[in-house]
């Protein structure tokens, strides 16, 4: 069965049930797990489908852009191990701030059955975690489709009226030195979810960590801790710090 015959098979499987799993799916289109992976790694890349860990999710397209639904499958079984220890971190009636990174977006199938509030201003988050045990609070603001979130003065002054025990967040960068960003309005919103929680985790792999931009928003004591993929050598540099540092395979 050619690539084009297993596409239309997934894409059906998925439109009947939502999910498809790599074991099942392998065993369904009598091919190799490893042939099923790479499908689904295809197909997410063409914005066609959300990939999991162990399998994928159907897109919603009128929920994530493609663009963001690629950026969101990138390195999916990574970013899963992140989010998942981060989930293991949230607790029936946590109140939580979720900014709008890719990697944080993947928290939410870890969460639906959790009795928490969720402050965000991720549109993805917020369609992700609707119609779920969460309640969620949508942060408003001038709308930046690239990001699919709102940032601005609106959004800051939103977030400035509540607080968080705890906020998962995204940076382009991460350093003894600091916390680091691309662009001043994802600096600023995430100062203020920062400054607004109680402990702050960052979500990031291994590729952020130790790199620097050229913006450095906030010092590395206003987070209380990194959960990341990376090895012990990356994170040596953090040694003399007091993060606590959570890593997974």
């Amino acid at each position: 069965m050619n690539f084009q015959k297993r596409k239309q098979k997934i894409l059906e499987q998925l439109d009947r049930t939502g999910e498809v799993d790599i074991k099942k799916l392998a065993a369904e289109l009598d091919i190799s797990e490893i042939t099923a992976r790479r499908d689904l790694n295809q197909l997410a890349n063409d914005g066609l489908l959300y990939r999991t860990h162990g399998g994928a999710m159907k897109v919603d397209p009128l929920a994530k852009p493609k663009d963001f639904a690629n950026k969101a499958a990138q390195n999916a079984d990574v970013k899963d191990h992140i989010c998942r220890k981060a989930a293991e971190h949230i607790n029936d009636g946590d109140i939580i701030f979720m900014d709008c990174g890719s990697t944080v977006f993947r928290l939410c199938q870890f969460i639906k059955n959790k009795k928490i509030k969720v402050i965000t201003n991720s549109l993805p988050v917020i369609y992700e975690l609707q119609n779920c045990s969460v309640s969620i609070n949508i942060i408003g603001g001038e709308f930046n489709n690239e990001r699919q979130a709102t940032h601005g003065k609106i959004a800051n002054e939103h977030i400035a009226r509540y607080h968080a025990g705890k906020a998962f967040l995204g940076v382009d960068g991460v350093s003894a030195r600091g916390l680091f960003a691309n662009s001043e309005l994802e600096a600023e919103i995430t100062s203020m979810y920062i400054n607004q929680s109680a402990y702050t985790y960052v979500l990031c792999d291994d590729s952020k960590v130790g790199k620097e931009t050229y913006l450095k928003f906030a010092y590395i004591d206003q987070i209380e801790a990194i959960i990341t993929n990376a090895d012990d050598q990356k994170l040596a540099c953090f040694k003399d710090t007091a993060l606590t540092i959570l890593q997974v395979g």
